[in-house]
């Protein structure tokens, strides 16, 4: 029998889940650089990606692999609590995919951007510059959603951002955990008995028929701004 004590290199981030990651930052840097740029046009298309990044992401939470699940890090207040004290119990798998401040982190990160969009489409800055929802919202709702998303959002995803790499570094620096090279990899050194996740060619195909599904979605909202 394997010694569960000795790590062993477990698939814990699916190929998909790792894509979407890099996609998603290197997005979200694309949207912050061409809003300050005044480049709306690269603008709006690095907001129909992220909106379609980001529903891949929520459907990929029900049937992607096992780590990368909404099941393996929602956590009750009690585990929260417990992990922040280090009151971690015997064989609780708190730090194989998303710790506990982790998974708030997430879903912090999803639920904001997810909002960021949503404003997005419905904004209007009355120059030049309308999101393909406009024409479905009140005027209210609109001058109200781009206050939103030219101020106060924009800046909570530039705080949510530096909290996230300064999470990283501190993992690294002060606890010796590197949390990129799982990233990019997808495997970490954890205890032989850690089930890994499914990360064969036919999730990575349902993984492309999905992200396929969610573009042709963003582009039929876009096509609603006639």
């Amino acid at each position: 029998m394997p010694d569960e004590a000795v790590p062993s290199s477990v698939r814990v981030w699916d190929l998909p889940t790792r894509v979407f990651h890099w996609l998603l930052a290197a997005t979200v840097l694309g949207s912050i650089g061409t809003a300050w740029a005044g480049a709306m046009g690269w603008h709006f298309r690095c907001g129909l990606m992220a909106l379609s990044l980001l529903v891949f992401r929520l459907l990929w939470g029900f049937v992607g692999g096992r780590w990368s699940r909404f099941t393996s890090f929602v956590y009750a207040p009690g585990t929260l609590l417990r992990y922040l004290r280090s009151d971690v119990k015997p064989g609780e798998p708190l730090d194989v995919g998303h710790t506990p401040t982790g998974a708030l982190s997430v879903f912090a990160m999803l639920l904001i951007l997810l909002l960021q969009v949503a404003t997005g489409l419905v904004a209007d800055d009355e120059i030049a510059n309308i999101g393909p929802l406009n024409r479905f919202v009140t005027s209210a709702t609109a001058a109200s959603a781009t206050s939103w998303h030219k101020s106060v959002g924009q800046y909570v995803i530039l705080l949510l951002l530096v909290l996230h790499i300064g999470a990283i570094v501190w993992y690294r620096m002060k606890k010796r955990v590197d949390l990129i090279g799982p990233m990019l990899g997808g495997d970490k050194p954890l205890p032989a008995g850690t089930p890994p996740s499914a990360d064969g060619m036919a999730q990575r195909a349902l993984a492309l028929v999905l992200l396929l599904v969610c573009f042709g979605a963003a582009g039929w909202v876009w096509s609603l701004g006639g």
